[in-house]
């Protein structure tokens, strides 16, 4: 290779570079804005939770609505898959396609039919070149979700549990740690009995109470206008709704999150391969200058 061959590369790589360091800075202010949306977000959820469970609590019949009933038999299964409309962000995307992929195995190896919908451009095209028949297509929104698009989502997949499409739901997406780490989380969104919001937690109206008495009294203590029953046939579809959403917003943070993280690692190997192939012209150029003061020194001799 001459030293014009790797002076062009040397100059393509610090191209490639420039990129992929204004790329990690792009992703860095985005996720510092990701992270606040969910800080924001999570007193919300929490407070709809705990409302949830305590008028569960309160009511003193589960009312018998639709969205409530919980299937005889489970012979279908919808599974929601959160991606990104963009790669560039290391494993992000195909963690959570592998993940989908293989828990509709696992369904079908049981006989249940499978029922796909995805959010993000990447899923979508994935699923759809596997050959995989998508209920519900959400993109362009994964760089910024909004409360209107998880409404949508939600919607969609209630008006299908309800509609007894499918028997059970079940969301997949990567739950954000650390801009260096996030967990591929997969969570049953319906039934809610399955879902664990009738159940018992950590989260509970009194976290201190040391035993169900406690928990009781502290109960007995809230007034229902309208009864408890009437409450939370509004609480039931708000809590799917911010259920998706703040699945929405983890991904979302963990997409930045590592795409500044691969950025910067490709930022990385840009300098290393811009540091060999110096070395490499540099000991081309001292070979090229050695062979014509050898050439010189042999014309010297000739002439003596």
């Amino acid at each position: 290779m001459s030293q014009r061959d790797v002076k062009n590369r040397i100059s393509s790589v610090k191209n490639i570079q420039k990129i992929t360091r204004a790329m990690e800075m792009v992703a860095a202010a985005r996720l510092r804005r990701a992270e606040q949306r969910i800080e924001h977000l999570r007193p919300y959820a929490e407070a709809i939770r705990r409302m949830t469970r305590t008028a569960a609590g309160a009511a003193e019949n589960i009312p018998h609505l639709p969205i409530l009933k919980e299937h005889a038999t489970q012979e279908s299964v919808g599974l929601l898959l959160v991606t990104g409309d963009r790669g560039l962000a290391g494993a992000f995307n195909s963690q959570i396609i592998r993940a989908g992929l293989r828990a509709a195995t696992e369904y079908e190896a049981a006989g249940q039919k499978v029922h796909f919908s995805a959010t993000g451009r990447r899923g979508v095209s994935s699923l759809t070149f596997r050959g995989r028949e998508l209920e519900g297509r959400y993109v362009g929104f994964t760089d910024r979700p909004a409360f209107a698009d998880a409404r949508q989502i939600a919607e969609d997949l209630m008006v299908a549990y309800v509609d007894q499409k499918v028997d059970r739901v079940e969301i997949f997406y990567n739950g954000y740690i650390s801009p260096l780490s996030q967990v591929v989380r997969r969570e049953t969104l319906l039934p809610l009995q399955q879902a664990s919001i009738l159940g018992d937690d950590d989260l509970d109206v009194v976290e201190d109470a040391s035993d169900s008495a406690t928990v009781n009294h502290a109960r007995s203590l809230v007034e229902y206008e309208p009864d408890p029953e009437e409450i939370l046939k509004r609480l039931v579809p708000d809590y799917v709704e911010i259920s998706v959403y703040r699945a929405l917003l983890e991904s979302t943070a963990s997409e930045h999150g590592a795409r500044m993280t691969a950025m910067r690692s490709a930022s990385e190997n840009a300098g290393e391969i811009i540091e060999d192939l110096t070395l490499e012209m540099n000991r081309a150029r001292q070979a090229e200058i050695t062979q014509e003061i050898m050439e010189v020194v042999a014309g010297a001799e000739a002439l003596t």
